[in-house]
């Protein structure tokens, strides 16, 4: 086992894998731009080197300045949390020239799945069914709207690098399509360094259910149940649980096969999730997409598996994980779990971001409930960066029961000097 890990990201996810990290008894490293010195991440971990400006495209997605920062801090491993570097397929290459280890999926993987494109062509091969859509990337919005003209309307932009929910936008006719095509470029660029975009059909009425892997590269791959993340807006999902509400036996077997076949086409390495779109109506699923990194909603399926995916990745990565085959006999799901994610935005301001001075944060402290966040009160948030504040966690025997604890818990919860989004979560339906 290594003993000093960086945590190329910030945030709540930095704040997340720091936690686990010194449970194991490593030294942690922090990095962090301008806007983030005082930040509860750099706070909590034993080192912390300074990357850059605020922007992310000049300091948390510079790869250089990252690279460098390992250098300096000497860590023999990294973790990349989600979104910036995560999905990166050049930063694991760069790790693996320098001999550090890539707590994630090898180079491969990420550039077989973790692109858009690519990893349809993978799952239409394979013999999985995908969404209808155009499996190439676009150039303008002329020849988008000529596409869209024969899948027919509405269809999804999307960045072929994208992720939680940045780079996609929903088009019901040309017009729609030349508004959003350099927006949906722009925000790729800036956000994944990829500017490429794709599109699909899109489902309406749908449901976006998807199934957590975690593979050992040699081609053993667990399916720790599925998570539904149905309940978005704009894109960017709001509550997550697990099990996913409503599913056969029979549907929820076929979706755990199908995606746990996939990790095994391609000898999938670490935590992964293959994300479906379901129709309800016919019972039938297509795959979306696979995301080759840690999911925001990773700690909804932890809760009901009772287990620490980032502690799996850390050893994995380390080469210590024990036979997938053997701790797979032994994982036994319980009960429910549903997951509300907290923003700094105002709903009644149709869900404008906010940023500013939080003078006051408090949260209930009970069992049952974990709370996922990087904020205290002094804590200045940037409108430069993701507005997720926490994530609330609750953990129950059942899914009313589960539903009831965390309308209490958010009731309970105090955010003050931001506007966020914590009373609209209020009103999530049964």
């Amino acid at each position: 086992m290594f003993d000093k890990i960086l945590i190329a990201n910030r945030g709540e996810i930095a704040c997340r894998v720091i936690k686990t990290a010194k449970k194991m008894g490593l030294t942690t490293v922090a990095v962090y731009s301008d806007a983030d010195a005082e930040a509860l991440h750099v706070q909590m971990a034993d080192e912390a080197i300074h990357i850059g400006p605020p922007p992310a495209n000049q300091s948390y997605i510079v790869l250089d300045k990252v690279m460098e920062a390992i250098k300096q801090s000497g860590a023999q491993a990294v973790h990349p949390g989600y979104g910036f570097l995560s999905e990166n397929s050049k930063f694991a290459e760069a790790l693996e020239a320098a001999g550090v280890a890539f707590v994630g999926p090898p180079k491969g993987a990420i550039e077989k799945m973790g692109d858009k494109i690519t990893s349809k062509k993978i799952a239409k091969e394979a013999g999985v069914s995908t969404v209808p859509g155009y499996m190439g990337l676009i150039e303008d919005a002329e020849e988008a709207v000529k596409i869209s003209n024969e899948i027919g309307y509405p269809v999804m932009l999307k960045s072929t690098a994208g992720g939680g929910g940045i780079g996609m936008s929903r088009c019901y006719g040309p017009d729609d399509l030349g508004k959003s095509f350099e927006s949906v470029q722009r925000l790729s660029q800036n956000n994944f360094s990829n500017s490429g975009v794709f599109l699909e059909k899109f489902v309406e009425h749908a449901r976006h259910v998807e199934v957590q892997l975690f593979g050992d590269g040699g081609g053993q791959v667990l399916a720790l149940g599925e998570r539904d993340c149905s309940a978005q807006r704009r894109n960017q999902k709001v509550i997550e649980e697990a099990p996913a509400p409503g599913l056969s036996d029979d549907v929820r077997s076929r979706m755990h096969a199908t995606a746990r076949q996939l990790g095994e086409s391609i000898g999938y390495r670490s935590a992964g999730t293959v994300e479906f779109i379901y129709d309800p109506d016919t019972t039938e699923f297509y795959f979306l997409e696979v995301n080759t990194r840690l999911q925001v909603e990773h700690g909804v399926t932890e809760q009901v598996y009772g287990v620490d995916l980032v502690r799996w990745m850390v050893e994995l990565g380390a080469g210590i994980l024990p036979d997938l085959s053997e701790l797979g006999s032994n994982l036994v799901p319980s009960g429910h779990a549903i997951q509300a994610r907290i923003y700094a935005e105002a709903p009644h301001k149709d869900f404008r971001p906010g940023a500013g001075l939080l003078t006051n944060v408090a949260w209930p402290e009970e069992d049952g409930l974990r709370i996922d966040t990087w904020i205290q009160p002094g804590t200045e948030v940037s409108p430069l960066y993701d507005p997720m504040l926490a994530k609330v966690i609750v953990h129950e025997a059942d899914r009313e029961s589960a539903r009831q604890r965390l309308m209490q818990a958010l009731d309970d919860s105090q955010l003050y000097g931001i506007e966020t989004n914590l009373e609209y979560c209020l009103v999530y339906p049964t």
